[in-house]
């Protein structure tokens, strides 16, 4: 039976079984997801194959990076199908070509710099490009509370940023994106906001409708429109809050909630005591743990979640419970 999602001008039918991997193989939880020229999609996972490469049909192609990578967490595109992997868990940001081969590295593999240093990078957790000369722009989140800007062959260029609340502060920069006018967008998760600056770092504005925003993604066609991954609630295991995630948002440029996609719970419920009953997300129209997204040519999303980490390693027995999906656009 067919599954929908959304409404009006965004409305889904979800795929359940999109992804065809190798028997045993298994994603653990999905970091980070890109797409290539040729709609192939990247898998940047924290199994034992960290990067796993599909079709638009989701048959499995290859896979690459299995011991380089300990802990995948952002996938960024080149305009020349070349793709950017940063791995919080070594402290480091690689441009690879799509066979995996390294081209340039930012930081030291496995040295991080001290916490709340503002050096680069303490778990940097994603990359943005700058759509008009390409200019790097590196989310350094989890120890530090800094964007960091560098050339196109990884020349450091400058920061911005600090541990806060006000205006051009962040309390986990997790994720960040660049429109076609080059001004960038950064997923301030914990302050549950996106924050607009210039490719100067100059504060513009800020969107401050979401809730813990984990996940975002501009589609440069037009109108340009935004994806936004909502993680949902800070538990070890969801309880379903009302109307604060997990799930996908759907945005105009203005800040302007469009579509809403997932129910306002994170799926099947399970029975812990006699008061509490916990939500383990294994229904398909439903999420766990939204981490990543992104959006094909023919508007299709991909999502992937890091339902390990937030759920499944705390249930007994322990067990990966959703972990990536896609729906299709109708």
């Amino acid at each position: 039976m067919n599954q929908y999602v959304g409404r009006n001008d965004f409305k889904f039918k979800v795929d359940e079984n999109w992804a065809k991997l190798p028997d045993g193989w298994t994603f653990k939880e999905v970091g980070g997801v890109g797409i290539d020229s040729q709609d192939r999609v990247y898998v940047f996972n924290r199994g034992k194959h960290p990067m796993i490469v599909f079709d638009k049909d989701g048959n499995f192609l290859k896979s690459w990076g299995e011991g380089l990578y300990p802990r995948a967490h952002g996938v960024t595109m080149g305009p020349d199908d070349s793709i950017y992997l940063t791995d919080d868990g070594n402290h480091s940001v690689r441009k690879c070509n799509l066979n995996g081969e390294i081209l340039m590295t930012l930081g030291t593999p496995g040295k991080s710099s001290n916490f709340m240093s503002g050096e680069p990078f303490n778990r940097c957790t994603h990359v943005a490009l700058d759509p008009n000369n390409g200019d790097i722009y590196v989310s350094d989140g989890y120890g530090n509370a800094k964007v960091h800007k560098y050339s196109p062959d990884g020349k450091y260029l400058f920061s911005w940023g600090k541990s806060g609340t006000g205006p051009g502060e962040f309390n986990l920069v997790h994720n960040l994106a660049t429109d076609i006018n080059g001004y960038v967008y950064v997923a301030d998760r914990e302050n549950h906001r996106v924050q607009i600056f210039d490719k100067n770092g100059n504060y513009e504005t800020q969107w401050q409708n979401l809730h813990r925003p984990c996940g975002i993604f501009i589609d440069k066609k037009d109108p340009q429109i935004c994806y936004i991954a909502e993680l949902g609630a800070t538990m070890a295991v969801n309880i379903n809050y009302p109307n604060i995630g997990p799930r996908v948002l759907i945005l105009d440029l203005n800040g302007n909630i469009i579509g809403k996609l997932g129910n306002e719970s994170s799926g099947e419920v399970e029975e812990i005591t006699d008061t509490l009953k916990v939500k383990i997300g294994l229904k398909p129209t439903e999420f766990t743990a939204p981490h990543t997204i992104s959006v094909d040519s023919f508007g299709d999303i991909y999502v992937g979640e890091v339902s390990w980490t937030n759920s499944g390693q705390h249930l007994t027995p322990p067990r990966e419970i959703k972990s990536f999906q896609k729906l299709i656009k109708l």
